[in-house]
């Protein structure tokens, strides 16, 4: 699909489209080593990728890749990036979430391998695929991704006689029962941006889209109310605590037993673990609740790809580079075992890293529960090309709703209707 929508960059050219970049950008020229071989910049945060770097090059003797660590994207590597396209002078690779990979094609800020990457494209989970894929072009490699599941505290539920919850209806009823039994212990925390984005997309209540040349903003659709208004009822029944996800609060209320689940991606077991250690024993991984019995599906939340960058001078080198790093079994094990990732690539999904039983959750693989997931999340869903504005005005909204001075139906309309007016102000067609 090719969009005409048209916005102008920083250094002069006019980059196209919604989804479909022109070829302007930096005069990047090929960089050789001494040895002669191509060398290429990759710039990133994740713990393991100097590791992997290395492991790469001592692999790969006619080319040479040279790592650079910036901070993470939220915190100032996003913007260096974009800074470094306008100027001319970008590395040839970048870790991207891919939330933000729209951003960066609306900016003219990627390079389009798709010639080098389509016969790869079997590699990896359906989702992760169309998530570095934009208007029929591919813009990098997946990486990891984070399909959702539920934990929660078997502790918890043992003691009160209740199993998980496959539904979203047997999870409001276990939440009602846990309050009753102590009115200090709540069913879950209040959800925020990305981690209230997997929700919205286990539901197919996607928030945007494409029709014609136009974005569609679809945050106030039937679909995603009707994930909102469930969990404002929760919230309403007082059956969420108060405690914001990562705070002290919150890690202190998993270790407790205060807040019973976290619906969340496969990522969060390390968070979990790391700072609720008083849970240790207690906790265990079930599928997410469904929406209708019998039904799975399930949302994500997190992953990022190694993008390649407008003007890098050798982007078959950079594919090769790119999707290396996301299937190589030695290198991606260390990335497991060091940043917790999880495998964008299928044939990955049974490393012996995912395979152990961990003590954390009464022994349980909890891999196993994600690798079932990764295969059942849906494919449908589409981030929007200004998501950084667009996550901090739906926090905003979202964090008066859950303090109850506002509704999570009023968070969603009024993030469309400040997300449509920016897109409009950037010179990004939109359609109803």
């Amino acid at each position: 699909m090719r969009s005409s929508v048209v916005r102008v960059l920083g250094v002069g050219c006019a980059a196209a489209m919604a989804f479909t970049v022109a070829g302007c950008g930096g005069q990047d020229t090929k960089n050789t080593g001494a040895s002669g071989a191509s060398s290429l910049t990759f710039w990133g945060w994740a713990p393991g990728y100097a590791d992997a770097v290395k492991a790469y090059n001592a692999s790969h003797p006619d080319s040479k890749v040279v790592y650079q660590a910036v901070q993470p994207g939220a915190k100032g590597g996003y913007q260096k990036m974009l800074n470094a396209v306008k100027a001319g002078n970008a590395p040839c690779l970048a870790q991207v979430g891919y939330e933000t990979l729209p951003s960066f094609a609306a900016q003219g800020a990627l390079q389009d391998v798709t010639k080098y990457a389509t016969a790869d494209k079997g590699d990896y989970q359906e989702a992760a695929w169309k998530s570095v894929t934009l208007g029929g072009q591919v813009y990098g490699a997946p990486l990891d991704t984070g399909p959702m599941a539920l934990f929660y505290n078997k502790e918890v539920f043992d003691s009160l006689g209740l199993k998980p919850p496959t539904t979203w209806a047997e999870y409001r009823s276990d939440a009602l029962k846990i309050h009753a039994a102590d009115p200090h212990r709540y069913i879950s925390s209040p959800y925020l941006d990305y981690d209230y984005a997997g929700l919205a997309w286990q539901a197919g209540a996607d928030w945007f889209g494409v029709k014609g040349d136009a974005w569609q903003v679809t945050l106030d659709s039937s679909a995603n109310n009707k994930v909102a208004d469930y969990w404002q009822k929760l919230a309403d029944d007082h059956l969420i605590s108060s405690a914001p996800m990562y705070d002290q609060a919150w890690y202190t209320g998993l270790g407790n037993g205060d807040i019973a689940t976290v619906v969340g991606a496969v990522w969060q077991a390390g968070v979990i673990k790391g700072g609720a250690k008083d849970g240790s024993g207690k906790w265990a991984v079930a599928p997410m609740p469904q929406w209708k019995a019998g039904e799975q599906q399930v949302g994500n939340a997190g992953g990022s790809a190694t993008a390649v960058l407008k003007g890098c001078a050798d982007p078959e080198a950079a594919w090769d580079f790119a999707h290396w790093l996301s299937t190589d079994p030695t290198t991606f094990g260390t990335l497991v075992d060091k940043a917790a990732l999880y495998p964008a690539a299928t044939k990955l999904l049974g490393l012996p890293q995912l395979g152990g039983k961990d003590p954390y959750f009464g022994g349980q693989n909890i891999y196993g529960v994600f690798a079932d997931a990764s295969g059942h999340v849906g494919t449908g869903w589409t981030w929007g090309p200004l998501m950084t504005k667009t996550s901090a005005d739906l926090d905003d909204g979202l964090g008066k709703a859950w303090a109850g001075r506002s509704t999570i139906s009023d968070a969603l309309r009024t993030t469309q209707d400040l997300t449509l007016t920016e897109m409009e102000k950037q010179g990004l067609n939109t359609a109803k």
